[in-house]
């Protein structure tokens, strides 16, 4: 996966990679020639005396140390500017595939994971690029020219390069071997820790109206234990790798100043050679310490590239059709025929062959314990989740046979738990409707009866609100996301549960308010409290994912048992009616 990925999105700065290839290529050959040089200087110039020839190598070795830092620099750069432009490429692929997902993928990896793998995962990708670009390039070239420049130097110690290369490889490959699995269990911590940390802070205000603070930090130190004892076997076997490979390198330093000094005192070899040689074998088992470093990077990298391939491969539950169709009016016509619907896994349809018609300008009302399917039922219109069979029409024309675009410009949805994004106001009002003037924010903010508390800010409109809107209250939250869904003026409202975190005289000035502002759209809403529903045109009552009765709220209480009981569990029939 790792090695279809980086190809995959390298491929477009394929110029810059082969500007990186010529240029170590460059750099390293300049590399390999100073030793050959040093070592006439040696035998040629210093042992002859003769001071005009080590002066002339000198700048020849000079001019080549400068070609070589050229190269080395431009090689860098090129080599980042291309790992920097698949890090940005890959994070957007991740964002895009994520942001098609509907409820269903997104609960399948958990938002933890899904912002791990965005961020951490592929940031270990984009550095083993940037590394793999400066060091990986080099390294087999010096290795290999390495070798070649040393046998040509001095072929009766050419044993010492072959005995020292495999013992490093030896080491390297049995530290990777270790090393993969303890990489892919760190990033598993890492998502834990994670969704720790994200849950502790969502659910500040819970954690401490319970005093559970003591609980929590329990929660996160083990969560925290766990991820430092992963990261202390990791870093235990990285302790293993440098004494290893130092202790490699010192054995066959002393290995060629023993052998060599022999031959050099026997008159078989000449010391700018034994130089030479011992730079060149220096230089290979850098050039095999630079791939050891980078093998180190490799499993954890390929963990990450695991994760980012199943966030890239897995195929969304919603589809976008290839031939959309446009409903020939934009009334706000919404009708169920016959909707089933099973969430994955689960043993019985939360939704059970649900039908019904809901027309502009009236008010349809969906109400039901605890678990019915209301919210899942009004979430099939705005395609969170799709049918497993049956139809959701809106104008005449399946949602699933049309474009996105069409079904936001005609459904606003008011979720149950209203969400702000970090911003302004205004900025999170004009969320549906990016070119809203400001008269038409006031206006919206009057109906969802959020006016007051919005001049009585410093700012107004232009008031900060923090992610997730934590700086206003519930009730205040409840009612920017009505007035944001207002804005967008569309022909259907989605109320889901929408007004429980309202009082019943501010309820009740919002539903009023709203009559005249919805007067020719469809509006569905879900609600919990009887009295927000008790003027609905329709009234659909659910009961295990089935509509066991419907009708306006006289009839209801008359036909239908269920409701009655509803309506009884918060107060006396009559004093509804």
């Amino acid at each position: 996966m790792l090695i279809t990925l980086v190809r995959s999105y390298l491929r477009p700065y394929a110029p810059l990679v082969t500007a990186v290839v010529v240029l170590q290529l460059a750099s390293t050959i300049a590399a390999l020639f100073l030793p050959s040089l040093n070592a006439q200087i040696i035998d040629e110039g210093v042992a002859e005396g003769d001071t005009e020839y080590i002066w002339n190598i000198g700048m020849v070795m000079l001019w080549v140390s400068l070609i070589q830092v050229a190269a080395a620099i431009a090689a860098v750069f090129f080599g980042s500017k291309a790992a920097m432009a698949l890090g940005r490429d890959l994070r957007k692929s991740v964002f895009h595939r994520v942001s098609g997902y509907s409820a269903q993928e997104v609960s399948h990896f958990g938002a933890p994971s899904l912002i791990t793998r965005g961020t951490n995962d592929v940031q270990q990708v984009q550095m083993l690029v940037l590394m793999g670009l400066n060091f990986m390039v080099a390294a087999p070239i010096m290795c290999i020219g390495g070798i070649f420049m040393a046998l040509r130097e001095e072929p009766a110690l050419s044993w010492l390069v072959w005995v020292s290369v495999p013992a490093l490889f030896v080491v390297v490959g049995f530290l990777v071997w270790r090393l993969m699995p303890l990489f892919r269990t760190m990033q598993v911590k890492i998502d834990n820790i994670n969704g720790v940390l994200r849950e502790q802070i969502t659910g500040i205000r819970v954690v401490r109206a319970f005093v559970r603070e003591p609980y929590e930090a329990q929660r996160f130190g083990r969560a925290n234990r766990e991820l430092t004892d992963v990261s202390l076997a990791v870093g235990s076997l990285f302790v293993l790798m440098f004494p290893a490979i130092g202790m490699i390198l010192h054995l066959a330093t002393a290995a060629v100043l023993w052998f060599g000094g022999i031959r050099v005192a026997a008159g078989e070899m000449e010391v700018g050679a034994l130089t030479a040689f011992l730079q060149y074998l220096l230089q290979i088992l850098v050039a095999v310490m630079m791939g050891t470093f980078m093998a180190m990077m490799i499993p954890r990298a390929s963990v990450c590239a695991e994760r980012i391939g199943e966030v890239l491969d897995i195929e969304p539950s919603i589809h976008e059709t290839d031939r959309p169709l446009q409903p020939a009016s934009k009334a706000g016509v919404v009708e169920f025929r016959g909707v089933t619907f099973a969430y994955p896994g689960a043993e019985e349809p939360v939704l059970k062959n649900i039908s019904f018609t809901a027309r502009p300008g009236q008010t349809t009302a969906i109400v039901g314990s605890t678990g019915a399917g209301k919210s899942t039922l009004i979430s099939m219109l705005p395609r969170l989740f799709d049918v497993g069979s049956g139809q959701v029409l809106l104008d005449g024309v399946p949602v699933t046979d049309m474009a996105r675009p069409d079904i936001t410009d005609r459904v606003a949805l008011v979720p149950q738990r209203p969400y702000l994004f970090s911003g302004t106001i205004a900025h999170n009002l004009r969320f549906g409707n990016p070119n809203a003037h400001d008269d038409d924010l006031w206006d919206a903010l009057t109906v969802a009866q959020a006016a007051d508390f919005v001049r009585a800010k410093d700012r107004g409109l232009e008031a900060p609100v923090s992610q997730g809107g934590t700086n206003v209250s519930g009730g205040q939250r409840q009612r920017l996301c009505i007035a944001r869904a207002l804005v967008a003026e569309p022909k259907v409202y989605l109320f889901d549960d929408s007004f429980s975190a309202l009082d019943v005289t501010t309820d009740s000035r919002l539903r009023a308010a709203l009559k005249s502002k919805t007067r020719d759209a469809t509006v569905i809403i879900v609600a919990q409290r009887v009295t927000t529903i008790t003027d609905a045109d329709q009234i659909l009552v659910m009961e295990n994912g089935e509509i066991v009765a419907r009708g306006t709220h006289e009839e209801l209480l008359e036909t239908s048992p269920t409701y009655q009981e509803i309506v009884e569990s918060q107060t006396t029939a009559e004093e509804v009616a």
